[in-house]
């Protein structure tokens, strides 16, 4: 009868097993809750080109954007469980958005399975040479000086480059006037052209512009300098604790099993770690940063946390 018993557990766990090492067993979709060109779409385009050449099967970004990138992070969540539907999706919608919205069309914890965290980058706080400030200490003088006087310009209410420009208002005892745009590149033409004077974006939205001189380079918003960025000091270094790095991370629909799970992890970790992949991610000023799902767990995590008393107190909303 033991006996009996363990040949049957072990053909159930050589069952999973073989289930598991099938996947990709059918074209997947790579869900990216933006538009084609931004950077998630960069991450997932990369990662499906290598998962095609490794697996030998066809793998398709799909871009889904709209309400701040609800839309396509709840098409991830109402995908059937089989390995077939996957999703690259960010902070916002995994995490800040929880805090913005009065309703999601999905609940982040419940109906997602977390893969793997993907890659992050720094943002970099960025001002018009006009100002004429060389530093961020010079900066806060001049803003508390001037208070209400000095434009922002961000990507959106409520997104990553509105939220770190919040948090050094609010750490700094400082106050700005906020104009969102559609876009990166909108917000940094509008810095170029002084109709704002600072902004807190992507590091590679704003270095290409630094060779004419009209917009300078003050720091970037992660917690240590970025080994791509190695001359420029972080926020904290320079007295404002703000940490603001934009992650991504790969998601699947609640109840893939965990075998399947384990594997796409194992795929797309080796996938995005590889040296071509590696230099392009550089390239973008991106680092690749695979690891469990119980580390992009804590990253939401810690989102949270970190974001809930800045939105609180700059009063954000999103209708």
């Amino acid at each position: 009868m033991k006996r009996a018993i363990a040949t049957a557990v072990a053909i159930f766990l050589s069952a999973l097993c073989a289930h598991a090492q099938e996947w990709p067993a059918k074209p997947v979709r790579i869900v990216v809750p933006f538009a084609a060109g931004a950077t998630p779409d960069i991450v997932a385009r990369l990662i499906a080109e290598r998962l095609q050449e490794q697996a030998g099967q066809t793998f398709i970004v799909e871009n889904k954007p709209g309400a701040s990138g609800n839309a396509g992070t709840d098409t991830v969540a109402k995908a059937a469980p089989d390995g077939a539907t996957i999703g690259v999706s960010i902070g916002g919608p995994l995490a800040i958005n929880t805090l913005l919205f009065a309703h999601l069309p999905y609940d982040p914890r419940k109906d997602l399975t977390l893969i793997t965290l993907l890659a992050t980058q720094p943002s970099a706080l960025a001002v018009n040479s006009s100002l004429g400030v060389n530093n961020v200490p010079e900066l806060i003088e001049l803003l508390r000086h001037n208070p209400g006087k000095y434009n922002f310009g961000s990507i959106g209410t409520g997104s990553l480059s509105q939220l770190a420009m919040e948090a050094i208002a609010l750490k700094s005892g400082t106050r700005m006037v906020h104009v969102p745009y559609a876009s990166s590149p909108q917000a940094v033409t509008a810095l170029m052209r002084n109709e704002v004077q600072m902004v807190c974006l992507p590091a590679i939205s704003v270095t290409p512009q630094l060779g004419d001189g009209v917009i300078k380079l003050l720091a970037i918003s992660t917690a240590q300098r970025s080994p791509l960025l190695p001359g420029v000091p972080t926020l904290k270094e320079a007295g404002i604790d703000v940490q603001a790095d934009a992650w991504m991370g790969l998601i699947a629909p609640a109840g893939l099993s965990d075998t399947v799970a384990e594997r796409i992890n194992h795929l797309v970790g080796e996938a995005i770690t590889t040296p071509a992949i590696r230099q392009k991610l550089f390239a973008q000023l991106m680092e690749p940063i695979p690891g469990t799902p119980t580390q992009l767990r804590a990253r939401i995590d810690a989102d949270i946390a970190r974001w809930r008393p800045v939105i609180e107190a700059a009063k954000i909303k999103v209708e």
